[in-house]
């Protein structure tokens, strides 16, 4: 069965829609579910302009079914803006239907838009699926580079 749906860039009139699914996004890797703090999360990204977010919605029933989220990043080697892929999430019951790649299209339109050097994500190693679906678009996983990153104490 085929759905037809279709991708946009988020505004903040999206927040009641995305919360749900950045919800599900956060319990899928492992956080507890709070509702509340994603809609807080994502209402700040909007309102200090800190992210891109597409939503992905169902045509038929206008439900947000998928989303991806970008934050912008600069490369002072090449004196260009990246950006990263942070947050890519599809509805359980959407998946296998394009919508993940879809969104991935209007990501990277996007940062052909902006100029953008190019896009950077990370998944967990066991995401084999997404880890297919990016390299099948043309993402090449890094093995020049190691990534480090410091976990601060929270007050």
């Amino acid at each position: 069965m085929t759905i037809e749906f279709s991708v946009s860039q988020a505004t903040i009139n999206d927040l009641n829609d995305l919360a749900p699914l950045f919800d599900l996004y956060r319990v899928f890797y492992g956080q507890s579910s709070n509702q509340e703090g994603a809609k807080q999360f994502l209402f700040e990204r909007f309102d200090h302009a800190e992210s891109i977010i597409y939503i992905a919605r169902h045509h038929t029933t206008d439900q947000a079914i998928g989303f991806a989220q970008l934050y912008p990043t600069f490369s002072s080697i090449s004196m260009k803006r990246s950006w990263v892929l942070n947050d890519l999430y599809v509805s359980e019951e959407y998946r296998k239907h394009g919508v993940a790649r879809k969104l991935l299209e209007e990501v990277k339109t996007f940062a052909l838009q902006t100029k953008a050097k190019g896009i950077a994500l990370s998944t967990a190693p066991e995401n084999i699926k997404a880890q297919s679906l990016y390299e099948g678009l043309g993402y090449v996983k890094d093995d020049e580079y190691y990534q480090y990153f410091l976990t601060l104490p929270q007050q």
